[in-house]
């Protein structure tokens, strides 16, 4: 049995373990990166980027229910051929993974890159699926996520279909019932709605596109359940209709549909990995304790990143915890603790869902201002006919710190990074509404959500005209 040794061994080469490896060769340390299973991202595989072009195909065929009342004649005799929808989607996914490979493990060595599955034999040893073995002094987890699809449902083939296998489809079913209206749920659900299935959506929760303030739920539901019908807050069963379609039911409504989207979340791949040789107590989900600001599972000088965490499966996060968990490989024995970034989380969806910073389930009610502002009089919202949502901040009643927002809104992805560098910077909301706001622009809306906040605090920065900052 041949053994060979590193100083550093990752595993797993989506986005994660490709930032991990980035440090490791910036500290001129030997490794090797082991991936089983397709190489490249899951963002630019099945996640991220062929999403986003199906979506953006679904954005302008959609936006010509508007042109009646804009005086554009000819809209209804548009179509759309669903086969080359598919096709062109595949198309620029194969060239976004292309770009990730080109960009890295195409320019591995042999030695260097090893496509197959790893196992733990002990700690600091690796073995392969050809029975070779590596002795690596450091090692980094990075294996990522698959779909969950649940164990009865796997006997209907391939009616039931995930995120990993949609972009795949020749042409899209006629029917489709979504399972989990979550970020992925949500974005393929009115996507494909809008392309001409017909899509029912259901959720076990009680909240879409992973808001939690009850408020912006119900803006969504209003705003997405016209375009497709939604179901809240029953379990789903699964049963075969003679035809050999299948009969989707929650509570008291029951569809029969061609094919089921099950979008039920993540689950980390552990399966393989046999990390109970590492000699920690795993949690309920069979992941391993860690620090996520070093990265570093208990004293072990081995380290998780990425999706297979389950802490937070985005992509910037995944190669931030690639990157900690890479430079933290390479200098062991030190171990350098690192800031992790304000919590961003954004639905594609339309209009936009997205939570930054303090999300409205993480609030003290006690001690938390709350501002809002309706889209629907906004003069850009309606110039643009997407006059729907709503924007909630939150700030600290007290000191005025400002502390997060959610919000169902257009062009809501450029409000929530905004106000995740303010709050990064720590600014109160006194600050933030002395900000400069154009005019006729979607941060008006913003603007008018802060004042309303910073009304509610108690800290007012000493300004005899708010928004004007004294000389």
């Amino acid at each position: 049995m041949s053994e060979r040794e590193v100083e550093v061994a990752i595993i797993g080469s989506g986005t994660a373990g490709l930032n991990a490896m980035g440090r490791v060769r910036r500290a001129k340390k030997s490794f090797v990166l082991i991936n089983g299973g397709e190489p490249g991202t899951t963002c630019a595989r099945v996640g991220c980027m062929p999403s986003k072009a199906l979506i953006q195909v679904a954005e302008d065929f959609h936006r010509r229910t508007l042109y009646p009342r804009m005086g554009i004649e000819g809209g209804d005799g548009l179509s759309v051929d669903l086969p080359e929808v598919m096709e062109y989607v595949r198309e620029l996914r194969d060239t976004f993974v292309d770009r990730v490979l080109s960009n890295s493990t195409d320019h591995l060595s042999e030695e260097e890159f090893i496509e197959q599955y790893a196992r733990f034999v002990e700690p600091d040893l690796l073995e392969l699926e050809d029975g070779s073995r590596i002795r690596a002094e450091r090692i980094v987890i990075a294996t990522g996520s698959t779909p969950i699809v649940p164990e009865a449902w796997k006997a209907f083939g391939d009616r039931i279909v995930t995120s990993d296998e949609l972009f795949e489809l020749e042409a899209l079913p006629a029917s489709m019932a979504v399972v989990g209206l979550g970020v992925i749920g949500l974005e393929l659900g009115q996507a494909i709605a809008r392309l001409g299935v017909e899509v029912t959506g259901f959720d076990l929760a009680e909240r879409l596109g992973g808001a939690s303030d009850p408020k912006v739920v119900e803006a969504a539901r209003e705003v997405i359940g016209k375009e497709f019908p939604l179901h809240l807050g029953h379990p789903v069963e699964i049963s075969e209709e003679p035809d050999g379609r299948l009969r989707v039911t929650a509570g008291e409504t029951s569809v029969v549909v061609e094919k089921v989207l099950a979008s039920m979340g993540r689950r980390p791949n552990l399966d393989r990995l046999g990390l109970e040789k590492l000699g920690v107590e795993l949690d309920e989900n069979g992941i391993p304790p860690y620090d996520p600001n070093t990265m570093q599972i208990g004293d072990l000088p081995v380290f998780i990143a990425g999706d297979v965490d389950a802490d937070r499966p985005i992509l910037h996060e995944a190669g931030d915890e690639g990157k900690i968990a890479g430079y933290n490989a390479a200098h062991w024995p030190e171990i350098r603790a690192f800031r992790r970034k304000v919590p961003l989380a954004i639905t594609f969806c339309d209009p936009n869902i997205v939570r930054v910073g303090k999300a409205f389930e993480e609030l003290d009610p006690e001690t938390t201002a709350i501002g809002e502002m309706k889209v629907a009089p906004v003069g850009r919202a309606l110039i643009m006919g997407r006059n729907r949502g709503t924007i909630r901040v939150y700030a600290d009643k007290a000191n005025g710190e400002f502390l997060g927002a959610e919000m169902c809104a257009p062009r809501a992805e450029h409000l929530g990074h905004l106000l995740a560098w303010c709050i990064r910077k720590g600014a109160t909301v006194g600050e933030l509404i002395q900000m400069p706001f154009y005019h006729p622009v979607m941060e008006e809306a913003l603007q008018a959500a802060l004042n309303a906040l910073y009304h509610q605090v108690e800290a007012k920065n000493g300004s005899p005209v708010s928004e004007l900052e004294p000389m």
